[in-house]
């Protein structure tokens, strides 16, 4: 058992793939989660830049 087993954590590293053995990571985007200042943020304007000289 080792990187070629496809059943283990180690095989499923190697092999970039997810399963029972090795599940994904939780993004903590569950019903009653909520990211740190997402409610608060203002929509994002862009300042006007130098003016051009002709």
């Amino acid at each position: 058992m080792g990187k070629g087993d496809k059943k283990t954590k180690r095989g499923k590293i190697a092999m970039g793939t997810f399963g029972v053995s090795r599940p994904r990571p939780s993004t903590g985007k569950g019903k009653n989660t909520s990211v740190a200042g997402e409610l608060n943020e203002e929509p994002k304007t862009r300042k006007a830049g130098p003016s051009k000289k002709k």
